[in-house]
């Protein structure tokens, strides 16, 4: 006798909705309790610590409750046996619907039915609370008291003001019932309703949520409950029709490119907005909505085949805050490219260095990185000119600060007392690990950090072609070879047969097998003849889950397949790896990289990708385990089905000459795939993939402008000779 599959849907057990930089996070019933994680926040405060409904003063039971979409939740509650005057309310005679939507500010909707027999009396009440605790605080779990709350109820307008102030750093908590059938009263920390209800009666009352700080109020937008929350649209303006559709048989990858673009538009960051098509995406939620150099960089290069917006929004804005001078607190160097920004109460006293902060090795390189592949794939050499002397502030830091010893390697060490113990994509304190599984302390030469800037110096190189500077073009092919000759020499290990993980303080490799290697072939510095040996260490059962490519090998005393970057797989990660295979000519593992991460997608609730999940072995009756405390939605996560698609069908662009070349490579389980609307400059295709037997075919289904379409594989930079024109992604 068969079985029907049972379907497992994985997701953390909380409830969050956002919007801007406001988001909620609440736990299933729809309140916020305890000392943890929860609450509603804006600009790294949380403005609400407590949230808790009642009956009579008994809590009611949850039923379901789910967010329908990155803006609005809808919990659906209960009542236990409530004692009255009148005599108990049985169990389950009352329902209890509470409606939020977030735009600035939140609407909160509650609605009770009364489903028993006979009339019903009781109190309704609201226990709120507001900590404004700085948001790094929340997530150490240890908030410290320092300045002072107040809170007033003003019964003529029935609002509740909770502000805070401590000295010039002010904020203010406003909640505000109104349109209710019952007049609220407040008295002991909690807003009080009496409600008088016939047999199927009903009961509903308004909640406004005020978010003020800095003369700036986040009030909501929407404004009654009768605007059903499908009728607005979460995401800017045009995006989801603007943005590069997918279509294909294959149910999961359409699902999860389908949420993966709404993700994207959902965390738009609209402070940062430059134009209606310039724009930032927040990094993630909840721990990480701001601007951030490396993220916004890595999105910025996956969305590219997508719509361009958020790499211009990524280079605008980056720009910006590009350091203009020496700041050891800060860890800024004149031409660096920060990290993150801050905004809460720590960061306003300065308690903290994010202000911004530039502990990162990478986001400099990664930015000429992305300035290049922009300029691919939007072909206006204007771009180029705009940010020129970006550019060559960040080749100085590069030179000048990137390189502490003079050795020709990029190395990082922080120089605040605050500051991160490592800067690669990897930045937990305990990522870098010897064969041993002891920390490496610094200075530390991470292998990717020179392939981002071996790819940086000769993207860079075409950049100033394109620009005329023949001199500085040389200049940087030169020094991109002596690099590739430097770095096979002192980072490909024969003991290993693989690339070390870095060089030590003591200038000797580090012997570790990590995913940082995979790295190397994306950006191109790697030697094709160890391309091989990378790619099956890459996928031998240490470093492959069945989910995706580990970060630590399973060997190294050190792994943890539930740690943060010490064995846990990130989606982001392997997108990027699985380009590298692709360049390097190994289309079956890139794609056997793509089918995992989408696989894993599927056990997701709503095909979202969290930041990352657990390295634990995939076996059969298995699913992915979520990492307790992931960023999810998160951008570079969402956006690594981006770069696996780019990887199979082998999509680049050279818009400078009118050209987009593809070289597909579609596996078994991926038959068919069509792009509606790729944006190559002002030009417009349709590209449909398909496979024939074992060959995949493509066809140009529709065409705005000329742009030429040509077949042509993507290969490594050559070594000791200048490239091909056209980089890839």
């Amino acid at each position: 006798m068969s079985t029907m599959p049972v379907k497992i849907s994985v997701g953390p057990p909380v409830i969050t909705i956002h919007d801007n930089s406001t988001f909620m996070v609440s736990d299933s019933s729809g309140e916020i309790t305890g000392n943890g994680e929860l609450g509603v926040f804006a600009d790294d405060t949380r403005f609400v610590s407590h949230y808790a409904i009642f009956a009579n003063g008994q809590p009611w039971l949850p039923l379901t409750s789910s967010a329908t979409s990155a803006t609005t939740a809808r919990i659906h509650l209960a009542n236990p046996l409530v004692p009255t005057e009148d005599g108990p309310i049985a169990p389950g005679s009352l329902a209890l619907t509470i409606t939020r939507i977030i735009d600035e500010g939140i609407h909160e909707d509650l609605d009770v039915a009364n489903y028993s027999l006979g009339p019903v009396r009781f109190h309704l009440e609201i226990a709120l609370r507001s900590d404004f605790a700085d948001l790094f605080e929340v997530k150490k779990h240890a908030f410290t008291r320092r300045g002072h709350i107040h809170t007033e109820w003003t019964d003529e307008s029935g609002e509740l003001d909770t502000t805070y102030a401590n000295g010039d750093f002010k904020r203010r908590f406003t909640f505000h019932p109104f349109n209710a059938d019952a007049r609220p009263h407040y008295a002991n920390g909690r807003i009080t309703f009496e409600i008088e209800l016939a047999p199927d009666g009903t009961w509903h009352t308004c909640c406004e949520y005020v978010l003020a700080h800095d003369g700036r109020e986040r009030a909501p937008v929407h404004e009654h409950h009768e605007h059903p929350a499908a009728d607005r649209d979460d995401l800017p303006t045009g995006w989801l029709t603007s943005a590069t559709a997918l279509t294909s048989s294959n149910e999961d990858v359409y699902r999860l490119y389908r949420q993966s673009v709404e993700d994207m538009g959902a965390l738009r960051l609209r402070a940062y907005d430059s134009a209606a098509d310039v724009w930032v995406a927040a990094a993630g939620v909840p721990w990480f909505v701001t601007l951030f150099g490396r993220d916004s960089l890595i999105v910025g290069l996956q969305t590219m085949p997508v719509h361009p917006c958020l790499s211009l929004g990524a280079l605008k804005n980056l720009a910006r805050f590009q350091a203009s001078e020496r700041d050891d607190w800060r860890d800024a160097e004149p031409g660096k490219i920060p990290h993150e920004i801050r905004f809460g109460e720590l960061a306003h006293f300065k308690r903290i260095p994010h202000t911004p902060y530039y502990g990162t090795a990478d986001a400099t390189p990664l930015y000429l990185i992305a300035l290049h592949e922009a300029w691919q794939w939007q072909g206006d050499v204007a771009l180029l000119r705009e940010y020129r002397d970006v550019a060559l502030r960040c080749l100085d830091w590069i030179d000048r600060d990137g390189d502490l010893d003079g050795d020709g390697f990029q190395e990082y060490r922080t120089r605040s007392s605050a500051g991160y113990e490592n800067m690669g994509w990897k930045d937990s304190g305990d990522a870098v690990v010897a064969a041993d599984g002891r920390q490496v302390t610094s200075p530390k030469a991470l292998c990717e950090l020179q392939g981002y800037v071996f790819d940086a110096w000769l993207r860079m190189a075409e950049v100033f072609d394109a620009l005329d500077e023949p001199d500085r073009a040389a200049t940087l092919r030169r020094r991109a070879t002596d690099l590739q000759a430097r770095f096979e020499a002192r980072f490909w290990s024969d003991e290993l047969g693989f690339y070390a993980y870095g060089l030590g303080p003591d200038k000797q490799p580090i012997q570790t097998i990590a995913s940082n290697a995979g790295h190397l072939l994306w950006s191109g510095i790697a030697d094709p003849a160890h391309a091989a040996r990378v790619v099956e260490r890459l996928l031998e059962p240490d470093m492959w889950s069945g989910w995706g490519i580990r970060t630590l090998s399973a060997r190294n005393p050190a792994y943890n397949p539930h740690s943060y970057q010490l064995g846990s797989v990130w989606p982001h990660d392997n997108g990027i790896i699985a380009l590298g295979f692709r360049r390097y000519g190994f289309a079956a593992e890139a794609a056997r990289i793509a089918r995992a991460i989408s696989e894993a997608a599927s056990y997701f609730v709503s095909y979202r990708l969290p930041e990352l999940y657990a390295g634990i072995e995939r076996e059969p009756g298995t699913f992915p385990v979520l990492y307790p405390g992931a960023n999810v939605p998160q951008a570079w996560a969402a956006g690594s089905v981006f770069h696996l698609l780019a990887a199979i069908l082998g999509l680049r662009a050279d818009a400078p000459n009118g050209r987009l070349f593809v070289d597909p490579a579609l596996p078994s389980w991926l038959p068919d795939v069509t792009l509606h609307g790729v944006k190559v400059g002002s030009d417009i295709v349709d590209l449909r993939f398909w496979r024939e037997g074992e060959k995949s075919r493509w066809d140009v289904v529709a065409q705005v402008g000329g742009i030429e379409v040509l077949e042509q594989a993507w290969q490594p930079w050559p070594v000791g000779g200048r490239p091909d024109t056209t980089s890839g992604l």
